[in-house]
């Protein structure tokens, strides 16, 4: 039988919500009842354990509620921050190709055990670039808002520790995570750790870093989303691309989703103008981003003067003030 430290262990691991620690401690209790010739117990104990994390991955509540969010403990604490997200992609303004891309990896994931039943895998790993404030962070804290799963932001301060080697070890824990715990896991500033092997300045541990994210990302095939974004996809390595079942591209927004994001940023005021050439003009190569902070500006300015009206002039002004800034 079971030692009583085993079954203390078990329980509070159970209590603590420490998963894989739980799956840890069973497996060793299926390994002392090995030990002890009871090898059809044993093999019961890793079967069950072998379902438990089958089921966990596939884990989507009954009444479609949100997959139950576990804080990383333990070596995970300075490597993932968690969250959920009431996000949703619809709560974005996204031009219309951008919008169906997106909404076919939730529609994909929505529908994946349809999908695996026919042995098509559905998409889960995506590579977001484009300039900053584009949207992208947005983009995967919607895609977790729309799944109803966690979301899961790798923090790289915790990554890139100062002894050597321990990086990819640390990285390896990420990967482990995603199996024992469905959910969407962020890697922003994603050329921080994907920068081109041949860089001039590359050292040996960050090729060796890369090295093994490109064989964890690979060899992954846990039900977890890894979306990954970056500023300065000229920087990434190429043998990142093929890794990812998809590569998005944000750009700057037209006209129609400037218009589209002031009139949503500034929907509760009487918009005083009529022609919307000038403030289109005056915001061309501002991120989206920028342009709803301009107009938050103007919007902030109107609730002090208890007005109920927004001009134009000071939207162009705020606009200006903003792309200033923005060449420093």
């Amino acid at each position: 039988m079971s030692t009583a430290r085993q079954v203390i262990a078990l329980l509070k691991s159970h209590i603590e919500g420490e998963e894989q620690q739980f799956f840890t401690v069973a497996m060793q209790v299926a390994a002392h009842e090995a030990r002890q010739g009871h090898g059809k117990v044993a093999e019961e104990i890793r079967n069950l354990v072998d379902q438990a994390k089958d089921q966990r991955s596939r884990f989507v509540n009954k009444q479609g509620g949100p997959v139950p969010l576990i804080q990383p403990k333990g070596d995970l604490l300075n490597l993932l921050s968690a969250r959920y997200s009431d996000l949703r992609l619809a709560d974005m303004v996204l031009s219309e190709k951008l919008y169906e891309r997106l909404m076919r990896v939730v529609t994909e994931q929505a529908n994946s055990n349809l999908l695996k039943e026919h042995n098509l895998p559905p998409r889960r790993k995506l590579l977001l670039v484009g300039a900053p404030g584009t949207g992208k962070s947005m983009t995967a804290a919607a895609i977790a808002g729309e799944l109803k799963l966690p979301l899961f932001t790798v923090l790289y301060e915790g990554l890139f520790t100062r002894f050597m080697g321990e990086t990819a070890t640390q990285l390896k824990l990420i990967f482990e995570a995603m199996s024992s715990t469905r959910g969407v896991y962020f890697f922003d500033e994603f050329d921080a750790l994907g920068s081109q092997r041949s860089s001039k300045n590359d050292v040996g541990e960050i090729r060796r870093v890369l090295n093994s994210f490109l064989q964890f990302l690979e060899n992954d095939d846990s039900d977890s989303l890894i979306i990954a974004a970056t500023n300065h996809p000229d920087l990434l390595d190429k043998a990142l691309y093929r890794r990812f079942d998809d590569v998005i591209q944000y750009d700057l927004p037209s006209p129609e989703v400037t218009r589209k994001l002031v009139q949503s940023r500034l929907m509760t005021f009487r918009l005083d103008w009529k022609i919307w050439d000038d403030i289109l003009a005056s915001a061309a190569g501002l991120s989206q981003a920028e342009i709803i902070r301009a107009s938050t500006e103007v919007a902030k300015n109107a609730v002090l003067e208890k007005r109920k009206a927004i001009l134009e002039d000071e939207l162009i002004a705020s606009i200006v003030e903003r792309k200033s800034m923005t060449d420093w």
